[in-house]
């Protein structure tokens, strides 16, 4: 069965290589408490796994020429889960950004890191060390890894709004100046691949964003898939990205 899957994976990304790689990739990493519930462990170890899963991910897109990747990693809505959750979340987000402050894979292919949401929500500890990461990183332009914490897509436009009438207001900006480029700026990351998403994928059976970069995502192509974000595999990446490039074929013929 190893060595079908493996064939199977090869033929995909000798067929996804052959075509055009997406620029922005964005992921909802969805069932990882469903995972654990399944293998009978309490909840919150399923995003253990999930993070792991992340990492490897990030090695896949980046070992394909993806340029841009935002994991949805903690909604605003997230705020209501239980206590203990919520603070073995925050532990596993400040391993990970450690991970990516002392790795050396993240200076060697040169990824820029940009948390992405209200982050004056999070602990004290957490964002001085989102502070840390992102000043070490800013120079970096090969790769671009968003984060989204604390992240609701309304309130980045909400957020994007306030910054655009502030212009307005200390006269930096005339009210009919405002176009798309505009609110692009404004966004939580002003990158122009940060605008436009070409594909969002979300893991876990269900059929909807969730208030996850609405501006972005209006013209994305969607990917639904029904396992566990845990059990993500390469296939499922490659997948996403052939029906993205059936799509654009389509478009163009």
């Amino acid at each position: 069965m190893k060595l079908i899957y493996k064939l199977y994976e090869n033929r995909l990304l000798r067929t996804v290589s052959k075509g055009e790689i997406p620029k922005h990739i964005a992921i909802i990493m969805d069932g990882n408490r469903r995972f654990a519930r399944k293998k009978g462990l309490a909840e919150f170890m399923g995003h253990e796994f999930g993070s792991k899963k992340a990492e490897e991910v990030l090695e896949w897109c980046w070992e394909l020429g993806v340029k841009m990747l935002t994991l949805y990693a903690f909604s605003t809505e997230n705020f209501k889960r239980s206590e203990i959750e919520r603070k073995n979340i925050f532990q596993i987000f400040e391993r990970e950004l450690n991970r990516l402050l002392n790795d050396k894979k993240t200076y060697e292919r040169g990824v820029k890191v940009k948390i992405v949401g209200r982050k004056e929500l999070l602990p004290e500890k957490i964002q001085k060390l989102i502070l840390e990461v992102e000043k070490a990183t800013e120079r970096h332009d090969k790769c671009y890894l968003n984060v989204a914490v604390a992240y609701g897509g309304r309130q980045e436009l909400i957020d994007a709004t306030k910054k655009i009438v502030e212009r307005v207001r200390r006269g930096e900006l005339m009210p009919e100046e405002i176009d798309e480029r505009i609110v692009n700026e404004s966004l939580y990351n002003n990158h122009e691949l940060y605008s436009k998403v070409d594909i969002v994928i979300r893991s876990g059976g269900e059929q909807r964003l969730s208030n996850f970069l609405p501006w972005q995502t209006a013209n994305s192509v969607a990917y639904f898939c029904d396992i566990y974000w845990p059990e993500f595999r390469k296939i499922d990446l490659l997948r996403a990205i052939r029906e993205w490039q059936r799509r654009k074929a389509c478009q163009r013929s």
